[in-house]
């Protein structure tokens, strides 16, 4: 498929700061992609720069198929959704809508019908007279994704939309935004620091730190085959669990604790120190002999699961049956062998 926003090799300076380093992605036209990454790890730079709201220090930018390094941000062909909104109070929501239509000579009557059209998509109708003071925050939202709508840009740039919501009104607008985005078969980059976001919304995922692209690639092939521990422990929730062991003499085993061992299901070097890394919700609990156990430290149930946690916190699990453990108990523990994942020590890499 064609590229629709092409970045090669961008860095980013403020000062002595080295904000982003030598980032390179190629986002698809018609894609989803979400950028994700902890506080502080360039994502939102990133996207910044995209836009044209920062000035790249060196690298190649093209929009669709066009250099765009250096070239202001009005004359990008692109729309921005902010988290703050950032809706004009004292307009109208079609006042809202039309706002940057009216500023580039469209005329009056072809705005008003422009925007009955992105308020039928967005669920707007009933509110185009009200003010943004008269709305929710998912209904400021929705003027804020139609105002960009109403454009018709190459791209749209989401940075944290759904912050400022509760959490069942972010599931909802999740929902939205993505039906939206087929609708229009758009080219979207969406900002996230809630990796449940980008792993749900998303065709491609992004994981970004310190300025570092780190992995990137389908939201599933992230979750199942992460590059190092820090991929591992980011996509997935609960998070990973990392438990420090030691390749059993036959190599096919993490022998961990006093004596308990994860299986394996390929050989290893034998007697090489890794970090053992198992998803919670692979973890069951074993009906006979187990290979591996934990003492219960915290037994959390929300109805639909249940959570235990060990007494040291180094091992959660996630079960969808409702357990009837107390703390104190000691649970022995299964794995299949094919989920369990190898880290090095020093370095964090797959091993």
């Amino acid at each position: 498929m064609t590229a629709q926003i092409e970045l090669k090799n961008i860095d980013k300076h403020y000062g002595a700061f080295h904000a982003l380093k030598k980032v390179s992605l190629s986002i698809e036209k018609g894609s989803f992609v979400a950028l994700v990454g902890p506080s502080g790890c360039g994502k939102s730079t990133l996207l910044r720069s995209i836009a044209g709201l920062e000035t790249i220090t060196s690298g190649d930018l093209h929009i669709a198929g066009k250099e765009m390094t250096g070239v202001p941000p009005r004359h990008r062909d692109i729309a921005m959704v902010f988290q703050s909104y950032a809706l004009y109070p004292h307009m109208t929501v079609e006042e809202n809508l039309t706002y940057s239509l009216r500023l580039h000579g469209v005329g009056k009557a072809e705005a008003k019908a422009k925007a009955a059209e992105v308020a039928a998509t967005t669920g707007l109708s009933a509110l185009l007279s009200r003010y943004p003071r008269q709305l929710s925050g998912g209904q400021r939202q929705r003027v804020a994704m139609g105002r960009a709508i109403i454009r018709n840009p190459k791209a749209f740039l989401f940075d944290e939309p759904l912050s400022n919501l509760d959490a069942a009104l972010r599931v909802q607008m999740r929902k939205e935004i993505r039906a939206l985005h087929d609708r229009l078969g758009a080219t979207s980059v969406y900002v996230t620091h809630d990796q449940i976001e980008a792993m749900t919304m998303a065709d491609w995922v992004v994981v970004m730190r310190d300025g570092v692209i780190e992995q990137q690639g389908r939201p599933l092939d992230l979750y199942d085959q992460p590059v190092n521990r820090f991929v591992a422990g980011f996509i997935g929730s609960p998070a990973m669990n990392f438990v420090d062991g030691v390749i059993s003499e036959d190599g096919r085993g993490v022998v961990v604790g006093a004596g308990d061992r994860i299986p394996l299901a390929r050989q290893a070097e034998p007697n090489r120190k890794v970090v053992a890394g198992v998803r919670p919700e692979n973890l069951r609990v074993a009906e006979g002999a187990a290979s591996f156990h934990f003492e219960v430290g915290n037994v959390e149930s929300t109805g639909s699961a249940t959570y235990l946690t060990s007494k040291d916190g180094a091992l959660q699990l996630v079960q969808t049956e409702r357990l009837g453990f107390s703390v104190g108990d000691r649970v022995g523990l299964d794995i299949d062998p094919a989920l369990v994942h190898l880290f090095d020590p020093q370095t964090g890499a797959r091993i």
